[in-house]
Protein backbone atom coordinates (compact mmCIF):
# COMPACT_ATOMS: atom_id res chain seq x y z
CA UNK A 1 0.00 0.00 0.00
CA UNK A 2 1.33 3.40 -0.97
CA UNK A 3 1.35 6.33 1.40
CA UNK A 4 -1.40 8.13 -0.53
CA UNK A 5 -3.68 5.09 -0.33
CA UNK A 6 -3.08 4.84 3.40
CA UNK A 7 -3.99 8.50 3.94
CA UNK A 8 -7.08 8.21 1.74
CA UNK A 9 -8.27 5.21 3.72
CA UNK A 10 -8.13 7.27 6.93
CA UNK A 11 -9.93 10.28 5.53
CA UNK A 12 -12.58 8.36 3.61
CA UNK A 13 -14.45 7.62 6.83
CA UNK A 14 -14.89 11.35 7.44
CA UNK A 15 -16.31 12.22 4.06
CA UNK A 16 -19.75 11.46 2.76
CA UNK A 17 -20.14 10.04 -0.71
CA UNK A 18 -23.28 12.08 -1.51
CA UNK A 19 -22.80 14.86 -4.01
CA UNK A 20 -22.61 18.17 -2.17
CA UNK A 21 -23.20 21.57 -3.68
CA UNK A 22 -24.06 24.99 -2.39
CA UNK A 23 -27.82 25.19 -2.53
CA UNK A 24 -30.87 26.52 -0.79
CA UNK A 25 -32.05 24.41 2.13
CA UNK A 26 -35.83 24.08 1.99
CA UNK A 27 -38.35 23.19 4.72
CA UNK A 28 -38.67 19.38 4.97
CA UNK A 29 -42.27 18.98 3.77
CA UNK A 30 -42.17 18.98 -0.02
CA UNK A 31 -42.42 16.38 -2.77
CA UNK A 32 -40.81 18.28 -5.65
CA UNK A 33 -38.38 21.20 -5.58
CA UNK A 34 -40.15 22.70 -8.59
CA UNK A 35 -43.27 23.20 -6.44
CA UNK A 36 -41.57 26.10 -4.65
CA UNK A 37 -42.25 28.23 -7.73
CA UNK A 38 -45.86 28.39 -6.46
CA UNK A 39 -44.64 30.22 -3.35
CA UNK A 40 -44.02 33.33 -5.40
CA UNK A 41 -47.79 33.88 -5.66
CA UNK A 42 -48.36 33.44 -1.93
CA UNK A 43 -48.99 36.82 -0.34
CA UNK A 44 -49.23 35.82 3.32
CA UNK A 45 -45.94 33.90 3.71
CA UNK A 46 -47.50 32.20 6.73
CA UNK A 47 -44.89 29.44 6.75
CA UNK A 48 -42.26 31.91 7.99
CA UNK A 49 -44.63 33.62 10.41
CA UNK A 50 -45.69 30.42 12.22
CA UNK A 51 -42.17 29.02 12.64
CA UNK A 52 -41.55 29.11 16.40
CA UNK A 53 -37.83 28.60 15.81
CA UNK A 54 -37.61 31.55 13.37
CA UNK A 55 -35.55 29.54 10.90
CA UNK A 56 -37.75 30.02 7.82
CA UNK A 57 -36.68 33.01 5.78
CA UNK A 58 -38.49 34.30 2.71
CA UNK A 59 -35.94 34.98 -0.01
CA UNK A 60 -36.10 37.81 -2.53
CA UNK A 61 -37.81 35.52 -5.04
CA UNK A 62 -40.64 34.86 -2.54
CA UNK A 63 -39.69 31.27 -1.71
CA UNK A 64 -38.89 29.92 1.77
CA UNK A 65 -35.52 28.62 2.87
CA UNK A 66 -34.16 27.41 6.18
CA UNK A 67 -31.50 29.34 8.06
CA UNK A 68 -29.85 26.66 10.19
CA UNK A 69 -27.10 28.92 11.50
CA UNK A 70 -29.35 30.31 14.24
CA UNK A 71 -29.32 29.23 17.91
CA UNK A 72 -32.19 26.84 17.17
CA UNK A 73 -33.02 24.30 14.47
CA UNK A 74 -35.96 22.54 12.86
CA UNK A 75 -38.16 20.61 15.30
CA UNK A 76 -40.29 19.10 12.52
CA UNK A 77 -43.34 20.58 14.24
CA UNK A 78 -45.47 20.55 11.04
CA UNK A 79 -46.67 24.16 11.55
CA UNK A 80 -45.26 25.46 8.25
CA UNK A 81 -46.94 22.64 6.32
CA UNK A 82 -50.26 23.13 8.08
CA UNK A 83 -50.54 26.78 7.01
CA UNK A 84 -49.29 26.39 3.42
CA UNK A 85 -52.24 27.41 1.24
CA UNK A 86 -50.51 26.45 -2.03
CA UNK A 87 -49.85 22.89 -0.81
CA UNK A 88 -46.16 23.26 -1.56
CA UNK A 89 -45.47 22.09 1.98
CA UNK A 90 -47.50 19.04 3.01
CA UNK A 91 -47.34 17.10 6.26
CA UNK A 92 -47.51 13.73 4.51
CA UNK A 93 -44.41 14.67 2.47
CA UNK A 94 -42.21 15.14 5.56
CA UNK A 95 -38.62 14.08 5.01
CA UNK A 96 -35.16 14.68 6.41
CA UNK A 97 -33.81 18.09 5.56
CA UNK A 98 -31.82 17.92 2.32
CA UNK A 99 -28.53 18.98 3.84
CA UNK A 100 -25.29 17.43 4.94
CA UNK A 101 -23.81 18.20 8.34
CA UNK A 102 -20.07 17.70 8.73
CA UNK A 103 -17.47 18.17 11.46
CA UNK A 104 -14.14 19.75 10.55
CA UNK A 105 -11.74 17.70 12.65
CA UNK A 106 -9.08 20.39 12.49
CA UNK A 107 -11.37 22.94 14.18
CA UNK A 108 -13.19 20.57 16.54
CA UNK A 109 -12.11 20.85 20.19
CA UNK A 110 -12.81 17.19 20.90
CA UNK A 111 -10.76 16.06 17.94
CA UNK A 112 -7.94 18.15 19.43
CA UNK A 113 -8.03 16.51 22.88
CA UNK A 114 -10.28 19.01 24.66
CA UNK A 115 -13.47 17.59 26.14
CA UNK A 116 -16.42 19.25 24.50
CA UNK A 117 -19.94 17.94 24.01
CA UNK A 118 -21.48 21.17 22.71
CA UNK A 119 -22.74 19.47 19.57
CA UNK A 120 -23.99 16.26 21.19
CA UNK A 121 -26.13 17.86 23.90
CA UNK A 122 -28.61 19.69 21.61
CA UNK A 123 -28.83 16.83 19.08
CA UNK A 124 -32.47 15.72 19.19
CA UNK A 125 -31.73 12.67 17.02
CA UNK A 126 -28.79 11.34 19.05
CA UNK A 127 -26.87 11.37 15.77
CA UNK A 128 -23.46 12.41 17.07
CA UNK A 129 -21.29 9.51 18.15
CA UNK A 130 -18.11 9.88 20.17
CA UNK A 131 -15.21 7.47 20.31
CA UNK A 132 -14.75 7.52 24.07
CA UNK A 133 -14.60 11.13 25.21
CA UNK A 134 -13.20 12.44 21.94
CA UNK A 135 -13.60 12.25 18.18
CA UNK A 136 -17.25 13.03 17.42
CA UNK A 137 -18.71 11.89 14.11
CA UNK A 138 -22.10 12.47 12.54
CA UNK A 139 -24.10 9.26 12.17
CA UNK A 140 -25.71 9.98 8.80
CA UNK A 141 -28.26 7.19 9.31
CA UNK A 142 -29.77 9.00 12.30
CA UNK A 143 -29.07 12.64 11.37
CA UNK A 144 -32.10 14.57 10.08
CA UNK A 145 -29.97 17.71 9.45
CA UNK A 146 -32.15 19.68 11.87
CA UNK A 147 -29.30 22.11 12.53
CA UNK A 148 -29.39 22.27 16.33
CA UNK A 149 -25.69 21.35 16.56
CA UNK A 150 -24.38 23.92 14.04
CA UNK A 151 -24.71 27.10 16.09
CA UNK A 152 -23.72 25.42 19.36
CA UNK A 153 -20.18 24.55 18.24
CA UNK A 154 -17.84 27.08 19.93
CA UNK A 155 -15.22 26.79 17.16
CA UNK A 156 -17.55 26.72 14.12
CA UNK A 157 -16.30 23.22 13.29
CA UNK A 158 -19.75 22.06 12.19
CA UNK A 159 -20.94 23.02 8.74
CA UNK A 160 -24.19 22.42 6.92
CA UNK A 161 -24.51 22.31 3.16
CA UNK A 162 -27.44 21.67 0.87
CA UNK A 163 -27.20 18.44 -1.12
CA UNK A 164 -28.12 17.75 -4.71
Amino acid sequence: MERRELFNSFTSSFTNKREVKESIIRPPYYAELEAFSLCVECEDKKCAAVCDEDIIIIMDDGTPKLDLTTPTGCTFCDECAEVCVADVLQIDKMRNIDALIEIDILKCLSWNQTMCFSCKEPCIDNAIDFLGMFRPTINQDRCTSCGFCVYRCPTNAITIKGIA
